[in-house]
């Protein structure tokens, strides 16, 4: 058996989204600058309603056996690099040699072992994961050594919506009423933004604890955009409204600073690794006991394949994985783990269901919790009733 073709296949359609879409952007490093700071959410553009016109890219591996293993949305410039470095190298392989594949692709990117380079190789490595499994017939969490559980606790990712503390409140009456036990929100001020930004900060942990009572968990992303003494004081403000974590302080490479974070705060955890790839770089960030809590994204770090060996890693040092987002990638992932290594998964309310808009088998959270899907591979299927027009597409 053989893989005989990478194909991308663009799908365009609508979106009926009952409520607001991208009412509000989350603090960003480039925010020190003062032309970026005022700029929109700008991910679904300005006045967006409802229905609202999409198009999606799919990548498709095909084999001489006529079974297609398939992984999307993926991104114009991460496709661009799977046909034109990746490609060569997955085609007349076995499908089923996925280790040796994520090999093979690994060693010829050797200047792309980070960014949209292991991005392309994740796509790849998740659509032939989807392959394998409906080659044999079984989910892929089964493949990797699930099912661990029947479903998955979820907590609700707010990005998007609005920090007013008015419609923070209105917003988290119905996530608890959903049944959700905990959410996580993201700061939309930094630093650079003086002494009233950090009032805004403190004023939305506020709102949003005393909007969901004291026995729903709080998450908060500063997204990157911190400093050290920053997050050692607003840590400090917001120890009494008793937050799980606050995620992602400071840039990526700052893994000192990750440890000193770490080791002078106090009650609150801290998360990151979300803008981090393979197994190295997360051994760099367990070596220097910098975080509390993982989170590494299946279709950015590496695939399944290296996931598995980052949860390995991570579960010898003690550390939970909770994905970034990763959609049906993180669901898959998260099955074939044990509850200890990756407790939960993280659920974007706007942008998961904007990402599976096209998909058959889609995720729908009921009372909190994600049920494990029992389709063969990924169970990632088009769904022609939402597609308005089809093109396949070179780069």
């Amino acid at each position: 058996m053989k893989i005989t073709a990478v194909r991308f296949l663009r799908v365009t359609g609508s979106w009926d989204y009952d409520g607001p879409l991208g009412e509000e952007r989350l603090v960003r490093p480039v925010d020190i600058y003062p032309e970026f700071r005022d700029e929109g959410p700008g991910w679904f553009g300005p006045d967006a309603e409802s229905p609202y016109p999409l198009s999606a890219l799919f990548l498709l591996i095909d084999t001489d056996e006529g079974v297609t293993g398939m992984y999307g949305p993926t991104q114009d410039d991460v496709a661009r690099i799977v046909q034109r470095q990746l490609a060569r190298i997955v085609v007349g392989e076995n499908p089923h040699a996925v280790e040796r594949i994520w090999d093979k692709m690994y060693r010829h990117a050797i200047h792309g072992r980070k960014g949209p380079t292991m991005m392309a190789i994740s796509h790849v490595d998740l659509a032939l994961w989807d392959l394998k499994g409906k080659l044999l017939g079984a989910p892929t969490y089964e493949l990797l050594g699930g099912p661990s559980r029947e479903n998955i606790r979820t907590y609700a990712s707010m990005l998007g919506y609005s920090i007013e503390p008015k419609l923070v409140t209105e917003r988290l009456k119905e996530i608890v009423a959903q049944g959700y036990s905990a959410t996580k929100w993201f700061f939309r001020n930094g630093p650079s933004d003086g002494e009233e930004g950090v009032r805004k900060n403190v004023e939305l942990v506020r709102t949003v604890r005393e909007a969901v009572g004291p026995d729903i968990e709080t998450i908060f992303d500063a997204w990157n955009s911190w400093d050290v003494p920053y997050t050692l004081r607003m840590a400090e403000l917001m120890r009494e409204y008793r937050p799980w974590w606050i995620e992602e302080p400071v840039m990526p490479d700052m893994i000192p600073q990750y440890a000193e974070i770490r080791r002078s705060v106090s009650g609150v955890s801290i998360s990151g690794g979300e803008h981090e790839y393979t197994r190295w770089g997360i051994k760099a960030l367990l070596d220097a006991e910098a975080v509390d809590i993982l989170q590494p994204d299946p279709t950015w770090a590496g695939g399944l394949t290296e996931l598995t060996k980052i949860a390995a890693l991570a579960s010898s040092y003690g550390i939970p994985v909770i994905p970034h987002h990763g959609g049906i990638a993180s669901t898959q992932f998260i099955a074939s783990q044990t509850l200890t290594t990756c407790p939960m998964q993280e659920w974007l309310i706007q942008y998961g269901e904007r990402f599976q808009v096209f998909l058959t088998h889609k995720i729908e959270p009921r009372d909190g919790y994600i049920d494990v899907p029992t389709g063969p591979g990924l169970c990632m299927e088009l769904d022609d009733d939402a597609i308005e027009t089809r093109e396949e597409v070179t780069f």
